[in-house]
């Protein structure tokens, strides 16, 4: 079965694909990461906010969140479920994130906050450490940002 990506705001997804997607972010950033914070934010429902998953079927394999802030856009809730992981479909997720945002909003940086292992990972699609690390929820973290077509 091929694997399909989509992009919707929240109240375009369907329900079981909604459900299935904050599922994956909890099951993989909460539990398997061990990170006790309030994943479903706010943020998601925000004006401008979509998310983007990768599909097979019905098994949700991958997400992000694009969202639209005054200065800049932002990539964040990048998860792969552990079952998809190795297939290079975040890969994918983030290609086609960084193509609509740069399409959508041309010469608006996009920012990111990055686990620090992920920063050379988040560095093949053009972003670069633009700040001091940070632990969030006792995980370290670095800022990263992407400039126009990729260049800081």
């Amino acid at each position: 079965m091929a694997v399909t990506l989509h992009r919707a705001p929240v109240a375009g997804i369907p329900p079981l694909a909604l459900y299935r997607i904050l599922w994956m972010r909890v099951s993989v950033f909460v539990v398997e990461q061990q990170a006790a914070y309030p994943e479903i934010d706010g943020r998601d429902i925000e004006p401008g906010a979509e998310l983007m998953w990768a599909s097979e079927g019905d098994d949700v394999l991958a997400t992000l969140r694009m969202l639209r802030e005054p200065a800049n856009t932002r990539i964040g809730r990048v998860a792969t479920a552990p079952h998809a992981r190795g297939r290079g479909i975040a890969a994918d997720l983030m290609r086609a994130a960084v193509a609509h945002l740069d399409a959508e909003a041309p010469g608006l940086p996009i920012l990111l906050d990055a686990q620090e292992h992920l920063a050379d990972w988040y560095g093949r699609f053009g972003f670069v450490v633009s700040g001091e690390p940070f632990a969030e929820d006792g995980i370290p973290h670095v800022p990263m940002r992407r400039d126009i077509a990729g260049v800081a």
